[in-house]
């Protein structure tokens, strides 16, 4: 990691840069791959399974068998464990549903605004150099929820052409059973136009590498919807003399295996602090089987010191981290002051794989500076809200002369003798 002491301002956009990518070549290579999808179906998803995968698929559908095999194979550990996920997050999620409100706003004016669950959604869920099944309950939980009236899941094959079981049995437990072994841009192509095997949607969920990435942003072009921008995963702590070291190197670890283009950072108000961290890192990395891969992402991070509390605040606000993680004395006030975030995790017992696992909340969050304006998965992501209005020939006498008025102000006659002629009568 670079470490810098007390940086101006005016450098801090340089240091807290996510690493870098052509953008133009990923572009093009992805659009590729969706054109040929769009234009040849299952066979083209086949191809690039057989490309990128190394695996080929004759049947794409998960079987019920399969289904039954999976829960089989899942040690009773790991299930009580997933289940135990799938109830907080459940918990956490449903306490989200609201019910219509009645708003009078004058006399014989009624109006009101109903959530609908989006009809056909598609979920992504990685499956490369991790089968993220927790990923199955955090998209699949809030679908369940809105009532989703078509739910479908797309994942990466292995290299023997099946998906990783604790997949299938979370999804089995989110009520998934649409499944299709299909992974990468191909898979987010299928979702979005539709092929043989593979239905097409309303709207893609996921999170996934730079190419999931692009290849959603650019299918939202076409007019399918997308949850949020979601790349690489990221993560930031902020720490004082009140942390544990090994926990923020842990924390900053956890982050850092999720692959090379992963980011973390480190603000704190003494260099003692990144010293102590640093020194952990080293001890708790040489234990992870994802070494080089969690080195690789080390190498795009930065450790940072800021000696006042208001100037790391901002320095946080202006990166708009996915996690953040607060290790110091009044960590809850300091929260409060947190503005640009994907999820906050508050004092030195709540890691950040607490969120990303079994706390409740949704882990499918902004990344890349996306949390200034996007907000993580929840209950609201799966449904859009329909107003209605319901006026009474009283209510209409109310307010139809200020409708009037306006229509007449803009040069809109046809929408003042809307109202017009029903006063007449």
């Amino acid at each position: 990691m670079k470490v810098y002491i007390n940086p101006d301002r005016k450098d801090w956009k340089g240091i807290t840069a996510r690493p870098a990518m052509d953008v133009m070549s990923l572009q093009a290579k992805v659009k590729m791959i969706l054109d040929d999808v769009r234009a040849n179906g299952d066979i083209a998803v086949k191809k690039y399974t057989l490309q990128f995968d190394s695996v080929a698929i004759d049947e794409m559908a998960v079987t019920t068998a399969e289904l039954n095999r999976a829960a089989e194979t899942v040690s009773a550990e790991l299930k009580r464990a997933i289940e135990t996920a799938a109830v907080n997050i459940t918990r956490f999620h449903e306490k989200q549903i609201g019910q219509p409100e009645v708003i009078e706003t004058m006399p014989g004016v009624r109006c009101w605004r109903r959530s609908v669950g989006i009809e056909k959604v598609g979920l992504y869920v990685p499956g490369g150099t991790a089968p993220l099944f927790s990923t199955v309950l955090m998209l699949g939980i809030p679908a369940k929820l809105a009532a989703c009236k078509e739910v479908i899941l797309c994942t990466p094959p292995d290299k023997n052409g099946n998906i990783h079981p604790a997949i299938l049995f979370a999804a089995n437990l989110a009520g998934i059973t649409r499944i299709f072994k299909a992974g990468g841009v191909q898979a987010i192509g299928a979702m979005a136009y539709g092929t043989e095997s593979i239905p097409g949607v309303y709207k893609i969920f996921g999170p996934g590498n730079q190419y999931v990435n692009c290849a959603k942003q650019l299918v939202q072009l076409d007019g399918i919807a997308i949850d949020m921008p979601a790349g690489p995963s990221e993560v930031c702590v902020m720490a004082d003399e009140t942390c544990d070291p090994a926990f923020v190197a842990a924390d900053l670890l956890s982050q850092a295996e999720h692959g090379a283009d992963s980011q973390v950072l480190l603000v704190c108000n003494t260099e003692k602090i990144i010293n102590e961290v640093m020194a952990s890192v080293k001890i708790q990395l040489e234990r992870l089987p994802r070494k080089e891969l969690a080195e690789q992402a080390l190498r795009n991070s930065s450790a940072i010191v800021l000696a006042e509390v208001k100037d790391a605040v901002n320095m946080v606000n202006e990166y708009a981290p996915e996690h953040l993680i607060i290790a110091c004395k009044e960590a809850e006030t300091i929260a409060e002051r947190i503005l640009n975030a994907g999820s906050v995790f508050i004092g030195n017992y709540s890691p950040e794989s607490a969120g990303d696992y079994a706390s409740g909340t949704n882990h499918t969050l902004p990344t890349n500076g996306f949390a200034r304006s996007f907000s993580g998965v929840s209950v609201d992501s799966f449904v859009k809200k329909i107003t209605y209005q319901q006026i009474t020939r009283e209510g209409l006498l109310n307010i139809g002369s200020a409708i009037e008025e306006m229509a007449a102000a803009e040069g809109l006659d046809a929408h003042r003798n809307a109202v017009s002629i029903r006063l007449k009568n």
